[in-house]
């Protein structure tokens, strides 16, 4: 597959999660266009498709995916991060981190996160949540961004595991909104304060 996009996306940020015992460091960082391989390839994953709101499932899917990443750096409402893992000098895609929905003077923003079928279980999404959680803060709280909320339907047990090791507090169930989001789903929050809301559950 040829995808003639060679636009420059921002890559003037730079994430890193340290290794630990038993996984190497994560490096994140604005989506480029030399990841489209990899990425077409995590797309033929069918539990990525499936969770997906967008799936990727095009040629055509993945221009456009890639566009929205380079508009959301551009005007600074959306940041997506390319997540890898860097292991023995050589660096693999495992997944993607974005933070949107942000505006100035606004307290709340999204996050959201996706791994790769590669590195599902070594602990892939917590390091790169917690690691884009801690620059949202640090990055936007002089702006007035107070609180991060992170949704997933009431099937993921495994998102809310993810949530629950970051510090998303579940705050309250969310009632379904097809074709979007077919199922219920949970909304987790954490603070700036580094604490989550926890909140009534309601239908």
């Amino acid at each position: 597959m040829s995808l003639p996009y060679d636009r420059p996306m921002n890559v003037s940020v730079i994430l890193t999660a340290a290794a630990t015992p038993t996984a190497p460091p994560l490096t994140l960082r604005p989506w480029r266009p030399d990841d489209i391989p990899a990425l077409i390839e995590a797309y033929q994953d069918p539990a990525l498709r499936r969770g997906a709101a967008a799936p990727l499932e095009s040629e055509g899917d993945v221009r456009e995916w890639m566009r929205m990443q380079e508009e959301g750096w551009a005007t600074g409402d959306r940041f997506g991060f390319a997540v890898l893992e860097t292991s023995q000098g050589a660096e693999r895609l495992v997944g993607n981190v974005v933070l949107k929905g942000v505006a100035a003077e606004s307290p709340g923003a999204e996050v959201g996160y996706w791994t790769a079928a590669v590195a599902r279980g070594h602990g892939v999404a917590p390091r790169a949540l917690e690691t884009l959680t801690t620059w949202a803060f640090d990055t936007f709280r002089a702006d007035g961004l107070e609180r991060l909320e992170l949704l997933h339907q009431v099937d993921n047990a495994a998102s809310c595991r993810v949530a629950e090791k970051t510090g998303y507090a579940f705050d309250r169930i969310l009632a379904a909104w097809p074709p979007t989001y077919p199922l219920d789903g949970h909304l987790h929050v954490r603070t700036a304060a580094g604490k989550g809301i926890s909140g009534d559950a309601r239908a």
